[in-house]
């Protein structure tokens, strides 16, 4: 099953009152059958409200007083190893660990179907549909296994205790900084405040040591008052294998205590179970620790609720039956000193290794189990290898934390153009034992890490570029290829066809993953394959005019007929890269074919499919307009390919007036601060955005053509009507790099809001299901706010600040290292500064955009790493850009300043 079955199966009540009541609507814009565009033009933002987008401003923070908490579900454990969340109280919830997700059986966070009202009747929406959009999950409905904190004090001759949960304080803030979080909890009545900051180890271009199935919880206590405290801290976790088994009547859980290192660790499993139970996708251990040799371990507790001073150690076995209750605890004390602060940590791991069988069945990678299952024997052993190596793995994420944050852009901006790469951290993406990477669109629904929708993302390329190359390599040009047409099948396993805009779209990865490489090793060995994929494409255009006419699948699950604008331009670009690469691997040959076909194809793009206003679709020159198509509609992705050319640093393939003209039109037709009055008239769509909240709808009609989308429109028309954020992200990319700033600030920040905590869980971009791949289209809005190029085996890099050029500040990553980029700037006058703070970076050249008023004299530019002159061979001045050669290559390590600077 696919996106296609909301549309198909969906079931509608058919209430139809408003209809029934209004009969004059029929003649209206709620002539549902032929509704009329209603999207105002003037969108009446508030100029302040504009203007504070640009701003730092403050941090974000969710707040109990304001009843933020309940939606938040922060996904907290390793790439690829399950969800847990973390909730807006510090508890963990969710707990997607038994490999139970998948398409058709069990789809997204929360198996339930819902009502919603779309303006006309009641329609039955399920978890790929959005149910957790219109009903989000709350976090007190799936916590699943008991685990906690609470913290005694004595006071006043009498031991108070709290637990750390919502309910038991004044006042608990959660501040979002992900990959880590913190949780804040305070009472006035309280003598100690308590800081809970949460996270799984998170390294870019580490990951392996980003994949582990584990999570760390650092309790922080803090002693207010003018007197020595004594405090008592405990911390608890359930035994959660084969968590819900009715069947387990001879099975015995089991807790007991081992040695790693110099902690103690209460190691989780079930004894007697049954061999036909031994291949479930609940067959594993759990194990629980306090990273404190102090702590004192009950490997089961017996009381409840928890009073930690009363607790006494017991390392003895628990063995009980399955159905009895088993929760195994740390307990540390402390005696803070006025105003003294003391850290305890904790750590949870789990090791479940049987994917789902019907993954099982289709790929035979999975057989075999996870990744993780290849380096750890069980959970115990996950904690012990964190032990090992706790200072490297809590300083790097804490150092990618600090960098990522330390930057003069907005807060909020960072929050949201970053935080979609969490999908990586739930069940809708696997790693299994052979390396290979391998997703759903969005949790356990539609298979195969799907090329016309993993395509659009940006933030796993640029974070974790093994994960992309190895998706290349053992998925697009391994089993997914066609040798013999060069066609990539857009599911793999999963389908036979081609999807051209993924075939596309996988080309274009291609480059960027060449760029974001230290050599060009992967572009070589992949070259004589990634020829013929894009020779799949140049035959794709039947009549010779540059323009891909060949009726082939695509993203919006139909085959549409004639030559589709952001089609034709996904193709020219993915053609352009290849000309690129060809380039590079020295077949002159064939990039000359690729350069012919682009100028061709590029100048006919901006003739014959641009209107004078936006760019469409130009139906097929025998089959008319019989099909599904976008027509002479405003269609969101139609300088789709253009967007692209600014993520991988290419000349354009549109005329950028023509281009600038077309984003106009999108923000004039399809962009409105309330979706509410559209989509109750434009019936169909999925609720991705609903009454009251602002976005993009994918496509209308602004000139209410009659028939507008076809003569024979399909049940895929429903996609047209919605707001898609992924597809959202992408034009806000877009319009940031083409320097319609406030529009792509306005469009990211309703993105944001639509996720706000008040409304749904701020960290699941909903699709067809939850944590949706596409949506890691945001990180393409950050990279152009940055004007950030990057060529590793050119060893180019490159800036062009699109807000607060003057004084700005931003993260990079590269091949084999990340760090802060940093320019001030004013009247002929500029310094900058690349600080390393991970890795190493090889460099030839720097590349400095909007640098009009600076001197291309490189005797007036200063070059210096860690205060060593460095010898400039070149500065010249190419596209809009300074570009600043040095003599010879130069290496940072970790701690490296490089600093330019015009005189």
């Amino acid at each position: 099953m696919d996106r296609r079955s909301f549309f198909k199966k969906t079931g509608l009540l058919g209430l139809a009152v408003i209809a029934s009541r209004f009969p004059v609507w029929s003649n209206s814009m709620f002539a549902w059958d032929n509704p009329i565009h209603n999207i105002p033009e003037e969108k009446n933002i508030d100029k302040k409200w504009l203007a504070s987008l640009y701003e730092r401003g403050e941090k974000i923070v969710y707040k109990k007083s304001k009843n933020e908490l309940r939606y938040i579900g922060m996904p907290i454990g390793g790439l690829h190893a399950g969800t847990v969340y973390i909730g807006g109280d510090g508890r963990l919830w969710l707990w997607q660990l038994f490999n139970t997700a998948y398409d058709g059986e069990q789809e997204g966070i929360e198996p339930k179907n819902v009502l919603w009202n779309n303006g006309k009747e009641l329609v039955r929406v399920r978890p790929r549909d959005g149910s957790a959009y219109v009903e989000p999950a709350i976090a007190d409905n799936l916590r699943s296994m008991e685990q906690g904190f609470a913290v005694s004090v004595l006071l006043n001759g009498k031991h108070v205790v709290k637990e750390l949960r919502e309910n038991h304080w004044d006042e608990v803030l959660f501040e979002p900084t992900y990959p880590t979080c913190r949780i804040t909890y305070m009472s006035a009545d309280f003598p100690v405040d308590v800081v809970l900051t949460a996270y799984s180890p998170f390294i870019p271009l580490d990951q392996d040591n980003s994949s582990l199935p584990l999570t760390t919880l650092h309790v922080e206590l803090r002693n207010k008052v003018e007197t020595a405290i004594e405090v008592v801290l405990t911390g608890w976790m359930e035994n959660g294998v084969h968590k819900g088994r009715k069947d387990f009547n001879a099975v015995k859980k089991v807790s007991q205590v081992v040695e790693k290192s110099v902690f103690k660790v209460l190691s989780y499993s079930c004894d007697q179970v049954p061999d036909s139970a031994k291949q479930a996708g609940d067959y594993g251990t759990m194990a629980f620790t306090c990273i404190d040799p102090r702590a004192e371990a009950v490997t089961r507790l017996k009381d409840w609720p928890i009073a930690p001073q009363n607790l006494q150690p017991d390392n003895n076995d628990s063995v009980v039956d399955f159905s009895d209750f088993q929760v195994g605890a740390f307990t540390v004390k402390r005696t803070l000193k006025v105003k003294e602060n003391s850290q305890i940590s904790f750590a949870i791991s789990w090791h479940f290794n049987n994917p789902h069988p019907k993954l099982q069945q289709h790929i035979k990678d999975a057989k075999d189990g996870y990744w993780y299952g290849t380096k750890f024997k069980d959970a115990a052993a996950v904690i012990a290898y964190y032990l090992a190596n706790k200072g490297k793995l809590d300083a790097e994420t804490l150092a990618w934390q600090q960098t990522w944050n330390n930057t003069t852009l907005p807060h909020w901006f960072m929050d949201r153009t970053f935080v979609n790469i969490g999908t990586l951290a739930t069940a809708n993406t696997m790693r299994f034992a052979s390396g290979r990477f391998w997703g759903w669109e969005g949790v356990g629904a539609c298979a195969g890490t799907c090329t016309h929708v993993w395509q659009y993302g940006q933030s796993m390329g640029r974070i974790f570029p093994d994960i992309e190359r190895n998706l290349r390599e053992v998925t697009d040009l391994g089993v997914g290829f066609q040798a013999e047409t060069g066609a990539i099948i857009f599911r793999a396993e999963y389908e036979k066809r081609p999807a051209i805009d993924g075939q596309a779209g996988v080309i274009l990865r291609f480059y960027r993953d060449h760029q974001t490489s230290k050599d060009s090793t992967f572009l070589q060995r992949n070259w004589p394959k990634l020829k013929q994929a894009v020779q799949f494409i140049l035959n794709q255009d039947k009549n010779a005019d540059g323009m891909t006419d060949t009726p082939i699948e695509n993203t919006l699950d139909a085959v549409w007929e004639g030559e589709i604008a952001w089609i034709v331009g996904l193709c020219l670009a993915a053609v352009q890269s290849a000309a690129y690469m060809a380039n590079e691997v020295g077949d002159k040959k064939f990039e000359q074919t690729c350069l012919d076909y682009v100028k061709k194809g590029s100048a006919n793009m901006d003739k014959e499919l641009f209107n004078g206003e936006y760019y469409i679709h130009r139906p097929d020159a025998v089959l008319g307009r019989k099909k599904l198509g976008s027509y002479n509609t405003c269609h969101i992705d139609q300088v789709y390919g253009q967007a692209w050319c600014f993520q991988v640093d290419m000349p354009r393939i549109n005329n950028k007036e023509k281009t600038r003209s077309a984003l106009k039109a999108l923000w004039k037709y399809n962009f409105t601060m309330d979706v509410g009055p559209y989509i109750k008239t434009h019936l169909g769509g999925r609720p991705y955005a609903v009454a009251g909240e602002g976005g993009m709808v994918m496509n209308t009609n602004p000139k209410n053509e009659e028939k507008a989308y076809g003569d024979n429109t399909t049940w895929q028309l429903g996609y047209f009507h919605e707001c898609m954020s992924g597809f959202e992200h992408q034009v806000a990319a877009h319009m940031m790099a083409e320097g319609m700033i406030d529009e792509s600030l306005v469009l990211t920040r309703v993105i944001h809001d639509r996720y706000h905590a008040a409304k749904r869980n701020p960290f699941n971009e909903i699709e067809c299901s939850d944590h949706y791949a596409r949506a890691m289209a945001s990180y393409g809005t950050f990279i152009n706010a940055c004007g950030f190029i990057y060529h590793g085996p050119k060893g180019r890099i490159g800036f062009a600040p699109k807000i607060g050029a003057a004084d700005f500040k931003a993260p990079f990553t590269t091949a084999m290292g990340w760090g802060t980029y940093s320019q001030q700037k004013q009247a002929g006058k500029c310094e900058c500064q690349l600080t390393l703070h991970y890795g190493q970076l090889v460099l030839n050249e720097f590349h400095l955009g909007d640098s009009a008023d600076l001197a291309t004299d490189k005797k007036k530019v200063e070059v210096l790493q860690n205060d060593k002159s460095i010898a400039v061979a070149e500065l010249k001045r190419t596209n809009e850009r300074l570009v600043v050669i040095f003599k010879d290559k130069l290496t940072m390590n970790k701690g490296d300043k490089l600093k330019i600077q015009w005189l």
